[in-house]
Formats: structure tokens, sequence, C-alpha cells
């Protein structure tokens, strides 16, 4: 779609988005050449590897599927902090004032990092390109993968308090998530992580009701104590639940393209994010994989202006900026008097 030159330029804020599936192609397609791992000949084939294709869309395993290659080189340091720096830079250059980073470490292990050395690698990324692009501030949301299970979920709460925020002068970890299949893998599974997180400072997320039913969501927010969801979706097949989001202002991060092509939205069903404005639920407009999903930033804005228009999308970014987590770590740190992270999380 075209895009109007109002909805490029205005400041932005993105807090769903997925490190692994939003390299810039042409970036990994670069790491790969230079140590001879490209599966194919050309940037071009291997851009269909990389991203959705319009004969794949609405299936989440090919959506997944996609993130299989970019793996194969996010196993050291430098090359997280390339790619890192990378991503950001290219949501600055789409207008994103607030830029929050998602990334699951224990991925990134196995070529021998540690889970806090896989977290340091990518905020020295963003740390790269705020440096580039100082109008940006950036934080970093720390996810654990369902299928791992609650116990390994547990060792990464504790190691994104490790790297908190409000441990460094730049920037560090400012929430956690859950994120990977949701089915079998309910919420409440996770109820012990989520309780380190929240003892130690962080915002809390989930992905939840993208693939499963809205009783999901509701344990996010009743038993994990999530101020936000990711996705959501489901949410519009339960009245009480809407209210309950509208109530506690529990903001939902919305992903048009990315739901349309998982198949949590089905072809021709109008998108929830139009309801959740309607019922005055806090939403942000969020791009979720812009490599997977062939998207930007100001494309995902200017599909929900489209609809809404640009007053009320200039709003929406105005009051995503108010659920950030990036600074409120800082927050809590006063509110506990300066206690030490240690202190805070013993129990």
């Amino acid at each position: 779609m075209k895009i109007p030159e109002s909805v490029r330029k205005m400041p932005k804020v993105e807090l769903h988005q997925h490190l692994d599936g939003s390299i810039p192609p042409a970036v990994t397609w670069r790491i790969m050449k230079r140590y001879g791992l490209n599966p194919v000949q050309s940037l071009t084939e291997m851009k269909k590897l990389l991203q959705l294709q319009p004969d794949e869309e609405g299936s989440l395993l090919a959506y997944l599927d996609k993130f299989h290659f970019p793996m194969w080189i996010t196993q050291f340091y430098e090359n997280i902090q390339q790619v890192s720096e990378a991503v950001a830079v290219e949501a600055a250059r789409n207008g994103v004032h607030t830029f929050e980073l998602r990334y699951a470490p224990v991925i990134h292990v196995y070529a021998g990092l540690t889970i806090r050395q896989a977290i340091r690698s990518v905020m020295a990324g963003l740390n790269a390109a705020c440096e580039k692009y100082p109008r940006m501030k950036a934080g970093l949301v720390v996810i654990a993968m369902r299928q791992h299970g609650p116990h390994v979920a547990k060792i990464i709460a504790k190691a994104a308090i490790s790297e908190a925020e409000y441990l460094h002068n730049r920037i560090g970890v400012v929430g956690f998530d859950i994120a990977g299949p949701e089915h079998d893998n309910p919420p409440r599974l996770f109820a012990s992580a989520y309780e380190v997180a929240r003892r130690g400072g962080l915002g809390l997320t989930a992905h939840a009701g993208e693939d499963a039913d809205p009783s999901y969501i509701w344990q996010a927010i009743e038993e994990l104590g999530c101020t936000r969801i990711g996705h959501g979706c489901s949410a519009v097949r339960d009245r009480e639940l809407m209210k309950r989001l509208a109530r506690d202002q529990i903001l939902v991060e919305c992903a048009p393209t990315s739901n349309y092509q998982t198949g949590a939205v089905k072809p021709g069903e109008r998108h929830p994010i139009y309801e959740f404005i309607e019922q005055g639920i806090p939403v942000s407009v969020c791009t979720d994989n812009t490599t997977v999903s062939r998207t930007s930033h100001a494309q995902e804005s200017a599909i929900v202006a489209a609809e809404i228009g640009m007053p009320a999308l200039r709003e929406i970014h105005r009051q995503s900026a108010k659920h950030t987590f990036i600074g409120a770590t800082e927050s809590w740190k006063k509110s506990v008097k300066g206690a030490h992270p240690a202190k805070a999380t013993r129990g």
C-alpha cells in the first residue's frame, strides 16, 4: 500500500517487535556469506526463505518456520550485536521514538554464550543504534519460551533482572514475556517466573490469545499480573474480558499484518484492534516481525490510519508511550528506596 508521508514522519511507539524475525535480509545475507553459510546463491532467493510468501499465509507453523535461518548466525556476540543495531536503526528510520525489542536469549546460546552474554549482546546493539539516533529511547523485553518449561522460564527471569535497566546508565532489560506455542502451555504454569520478574521490577507482558482461547488472556492478567497482552486476538469473544481490559487499562499489543498471516485473524474478518479501540481498551500498533511479515512500522501505522484516520492514529501512539516499560524500572527502584535487586527477588 502507498504510505502517506505524514505517516512516515510521525513519531511512533513500537512495543512488540521480535529481533529474530526483524533482521533486514541484506544483513542476514551479508553475515551468512562471510561464514560461507548461505543455503542459496542470491539475496533474492534468501528473501524467500526469510519472508513469508503469499501462498504460505494463514499458518502459524509456516510463519514460525521463517525463524529457522536467522538462528544460524545469531549464536555469536558480535553477530547478535550487529543485527540488533540494524533492527533498531531500521525502526528509527521509520520514525520510531520509543522502541522495545523482544528477544529469547536461551535460543542463542548453542555456541557457548551464557544467557547473560546473549542478553548483553542485544543491549550493545541497541546502545549503538541510539548513539546514531539519539531521539530514540530503547529497552529490551526478555522472552522465555513456553516449550522450554516453567523452570527454564524462572532461570530466564532471574537473568533478565540481572541486566535490568536500573542497573545500567544506558539501555537495559525493561520487561519479561513468554512466547512460543500456546496450546497445552497455559500462562498459569509460568506464575513463579513472573513473580520473580515482578519482584525484580520488570514490566510484565505475555503472548496470549493469539492461538488460544480467551482463558489464556484471563490467566495472563489474573495469575501472571500482566499489564499488557501480546496480540490478544481472542479477547473479542469474551465480553467480560473486554470490560476487564478496558477497566484496568490493560494495553493490547496489536500487529495487524502478522495476525492475518498467522491465521490469528481470518481473511476478511475485521481486525480486533478496531473493537478494542471502540471499547476503550488501550492498544499499540506493532510490527511483530518486520522481515517475516514483509512490513514496516510506517506500513502498520498506515493500515490503521486508513481505517480510523490520522488524528486517532496519533493519539494511539501518544497513549502507547504511557504504557512503555522503558524508564519504569527506575521508578520501581525509587519505590523500594534503592533496595538491592537481590533483596527484592529473595523469597
